[in-house]
C-alpha cells in the first residue's frame, strides 16, 4: 500500500480505553487530511477490521485484551504489509520498545506526546518515515550502539574477520539520514538526488537487509554497525 501520494490518511485507533479512544477520534477528525475509518477496543478485532478497511495508520495500543498491540501489529504486517503502524502508548520501557520495532511498528509514540507531536507521527509514518518519540529514539540508538561489536572482534572480544557492510556508500548515506528521520524529499535535497533515486536506494538498502519497511532497516542498521 503506497501512502505518500494521497490527499487523505485514512486512520484506524486500536485502544481499549474509551474515553482515549474517543478523545484521539475527535482530535484527529478535526485535523485537515486526516479521516478516522474505524476503531477497536481489542488486538482480535483491530486485526481483523484492518485487513477489512486497510487503513493507512493504525494508532496501536500495546496493552489491549484477547491479543495485545504486538501480536497484532505482528499479524497485520503479515496480512496487510502496506498498513504503517504507530505504537501509541504510556509504555516506556526498552522491552516493549524493542519487541513493538521488531514487530514492524514504524512509529512509537508515548501518550503524554502533544496533538501536535501526534499529527506528525502520523503524517510521517504516512509518508513512509519512521518517528519515535525522543526520549524513545534516544534510547534506541544508544542502546544500539552498546548491542554493536567492534568490528574485527566477535562478542566476546576475541579477533573475527572484518565486518563488510552490504550496503554501498551512497546507501549508506541514506540510511544515515532515514535514522535522523528524514522524509524522502529532505533525502533528496541534501544529498543533491531526485526524490525517485532515494527511493531506488532505500529498495535496495531494504532488499539487502532482508526487511520490509524503513524502521526495520535502520533498527537493524545500528545493531550490526552498518552505519
Amino acid at each position: 500500500m503506497e501512502t505518500a501520494d494521497v490527499s487523505t490518511i485514512n486512520i484506524f485507533i486500536a485502544e481499549d480505553h474509551e474515553i482515549t479512544r474517543v478523545g484521539l477520534r475527535l482530535t484527529l477528525e478535526n485535523v485537515p487530511g486526516f479521516c478516522v475509518i474505524g476503531e477497536a477496543a481489542d488486538g482480535k478485532v483491530t486485526v481483523k477490521k484492518v485487513a477489512e478497511l486497510k487503513p493507512h495508520v493504525v494508532l496501536m495500543d500495546i496493552g489491549m485484551p484477547h491479543m495485545d498491540g504486538i501480536d497484532a501489529t505482528t499479524r497485520i504486517k503479515q496480512e496487510v504489509p502496506g498498513t504503517r503502524i504507530i505504537m501509541l502508548t504510556s509504555r516506556d520501557n526498552d522491552r516493549d520498545i524493542f519487541a513493538a520495532l521488531s514487530a514492524g511498528a514504524d512509529g512509537y509514540c508515548l501518550k503524554e506526546a502533544s496533538g501536535s507531536q501526534l499529527i506528525l507521527a502520523i503524517r510521517a509514518v504516512a509518508d513512509g518515515v519512521a518517528w519515535l518519540a525522543p526520549g524513545v529514539a534516544s534510547r534506541v540508538l544508544r542502546s544500539c550502539a552498546t548491542a554493536t561489536p567492534t568490528p574485527g572482534t566477535d562478542s566476546g572480544g576475541a579477533k573475527a574477520s572484518t565486518l563488510v557492510s552490504p550496503l554501498s556508500q551512497r546507501e549508506q548515506e541514506v540510511l544515515k539520514l532515514v535514522v535522523d528521520g528524514l522524509s524522502n524529499q529532505e533525502i533528496a535535497d541534501k544529498l543533491v538526488l531526485s526524490v525517485e533515486t532515494v527511493k531506488t536506494h532505500m529498495r535496495h538498502i531494504m532488499e539487502k537487509l532482508a526487511v520490509s519497511d524503513r524502521t526495520q532497516a535502520a533498527v537493524k542498521a545500528m545493531r550490526e554497525g552498518l552505519i
